[in-house]
C-alpha cells in the first residue's frame, strides 16, 4: 500500500520508520517531513492544517492511507477532509478530536462513561478561577482548555503562578492535585474495537530531578517494570473502552489513537488527560518494541475492521529514549545551529540506538536545528538499564551547541526505585 504520513516531528519519524520496514508498504510519503524523515519517505511540502490541500496530495499520490500525526490538524478537521475525497484515514475526526482539543468536552465524556479522572471546575471569569484554587489548594494544577502543544498546563504550589496562568487563558479547567507516578497508555481503535499498545512512562519537566518548566517531554522509556502486571487490562475495562462506547453514542465514533495519559494515585489509576494521537516522545520507544507491522494495523482501524487484525506481538526488549533540546528550550529556543555525529551515531550505534529526528531541517550538506525538541535519541536493549546504556552512549556522540537533554531518564526505573 501507499501511506501518506503528516507531520514533520519525532513522532512522524517514528512511525515513518516503522512504515519503512513494514513489507506491505509499497511507497512511503511524508508531508512535510524534516531532514531525518527523508531517508526513509519521499517529502512533500504541505500546510498540515489545509484538509483541502492534504486530501488533495493524498489523491494526487493515490494514497491508500493516510496517518495524520500532530493534534493541530485532527482539531482542524483534516482527517474529515481527506476521508470526504473517500481515502482512509488513521485519525479521529474534528468533533471526536475536541476530546484532546478542549479539557472541558473531555470531563463532560469521562463523567457520562464512568472514567475515573480529577475533581474539576471549568472556569471562564476571575472570581471562578479564585473560587477553584480555594477549594482544591495547593498543589495547584490548571490547564488551558484548548491545546497548547504539551505545556499548557501548570503544576504549582504557588498560588499567584497558578492564577497568573488561569487568567493568561480564554478558559481553564481547574482541577484536584493527582498523587502517584504517571502512565501513557496509547490504544488504537476503529470506534468499536479497541487495541491496546504496551505502556510507557514520559519525563514532562526539562531538567534533571523532574525540575525546571513544563515541556512537550524530554524522553521516555517502556516497559514499566514497577506497574501492575493487570494494569492495561484495567484501563482497557475502566477508561479505554467506555470512552470509545460513549463518543459513539454521541454519534461522534473516535477512530485513531486514543492515548490516556495516567496517574496512578493512592485511590486508584485516574485520568489526567486524553490525547487523540500518537503522544511524543513515548511514540519513539512503544513503536520501537511493536514487533507487528504497523500499517495494517493502522488501515484497518481506519476502514472500521480492527476486530480482524489479531493480537499485536511484542519484543522483549526495553527502549529508551532521550530528547536532545535546543539552547533555551522550552521558553525561547534557538534554532539554526549544525548538528553533528549522526552519522557517528549510524556507523558505530546502529540498529540498537538511532536518531530520530524532530525540529531539523537540511541546509545543503548540513542538518541544523529548526525547533525547540531536536532529536529523540532511542535505543533498545535486553532491559532498561541497557537500553539507557547504549541511548546515552549515542547521546554522547551528537554535537549541537547550547543543546541540553536530561541525564536521568528511565534511571530509577533501570535501578528498580
Amino acid at each position: 500500500m501507499k501511506v501518506l504520513v503528516i507531520g514533520g516531528g519525532a513522532r512522524e519519524h517514528a512511525l515513518c520508520r516503522s512504515l519503512s520496514l513494514d513489507p506491505d508498504v509499497s511507497a512511503l510519503y511524508c508531508a512535510p517531513g524534516n531532514a531525518g524523515i527523508a531517508e526513509v519517505a519521499e517529502l512533500r511540502p504541505v500546510d498540515a492544517l489545509d484538509g483541502a490541500a492534504v486530501a488533495a496530495l493524498a489523491t494526487e499520490l493515490g494514497a491508500d492511507l493516510v496517518v495524520v500525526g500532530p493534534e493541530a490538524p485532527l482539531v482542524a478537521g483534516v482527517g474529515d477532509a481527506v476521508r470526504a475525497a473517500g481515502i482512509p484515514v488513521f485519525g479521529p475526526s474534528a468533533q471526536a478530536a475536541q476530546l484532546e482539543g478542549s479539557k472541558a468536552f473531555a470531563k463532560d465524556v469521562m463523567a457520562a462513561a464512568g472514567v475515573p479522572t480529577a475533581r474539576s471546575y471549568v472556569c471562564t471569569t476571575a472570581e471562578e478561577v479564585d473560587e477553584a484554587l480555594d477549594a482544591f489548594g495547593a498543589p495547584y494544577v490548571v490547564k488551558d482548555d484548548g491545546l497548547a502543544a504539551g505545556k499548557g498546563v501548570v503544576v504549582t504550589e504557588d498560588r499567584a503562578a497558578a492564577r497568573a496562568h488561569a487568567l493568561a487563558c480564554d478558559r481553564v479547567v481547574i482541577e484536584e492535585y493527582l498523587d502517584g507516578p504517571e502512565v501513557s497508555l496509547f490504544a488504537i481503535t476503529d470506534g468499536v474495537t479497541v487495541l491496546p499498545l504496551q505502556p510507557a512512562q514520559d519525563f514532562k519537566r526539562a531538567l534533571d530531578g523532574d525540575e525546571g518548566p513544563n515541556t512537550g517531554g524530554m524522553g521516555a522509556y517502556s516497559p514499566l517494570p514497577w506497574a501492575d502486571p493487570k494494569l492495561v487490562d484495567e484501563v482497557m475495562a475502566l477508561v479505554l473502552q467506555p470512552t470509545v462506547d460513549e463518543l459513539r453514542r454521541r454519534g461522534t465514533p473516535f477512530s485513531g489513537l486514543l492515548y490516556a495519559g495516567l496517574a496512578i494515585t493512592s485511590r486508584g489509576t485516574r485520568v489526567i488527560e486524553f490525547n487523540a494521537r500518537f503522544g511524543d516522545p513515548e511514540t519513539q520507544v512503544v513503536l520501537a518494541r511493536l514487533r507487528t507491522p504497523l500499517a495494517s494495523v493502522l488501515l484497518n482501524a481506519a476502514r472500521g475492521t480492527l476486530d480482524a487484525e489479531p493480537p499485536l506481538s511484542w519484543r522483549d526488549d526495553a527502549a529508551v529514549t532521550v530528547v536532545i533540546a535546543s539552547h533555551n528550550y522550552p521558553e525561547t529556543p534557538r534554532t539554526g545551529d549544525p548538528i553533528e555525529g549522526l552519522a557517528e551515531v549510524a556507523a558505530q550505534d546502529a540498529p540498537d540506538a538511532y536518531v530520530l529526528h524532530a525540529g531539523t531541517r537540511r541546509e545543503g550538506d548540513a542538518v541544523v536545528s529548526a525547533g525547540g525538541r531536536v532529536l529523540s535519541v532511542t535505543a533498545t536493549g535486553s532491559d532498561l538499564a541497557q537500553a539507557r546504556e547504549k541511548a546515552y552512549k549515542a547521546v554522547s556522540r551528537i554535537r549541537l551547541d547550547g543543546s541540553q537533554h536530561r541525564t536521568d531518564i528511565a534511571a530509577k526505573a533501570a535501578e528498580g526505585r
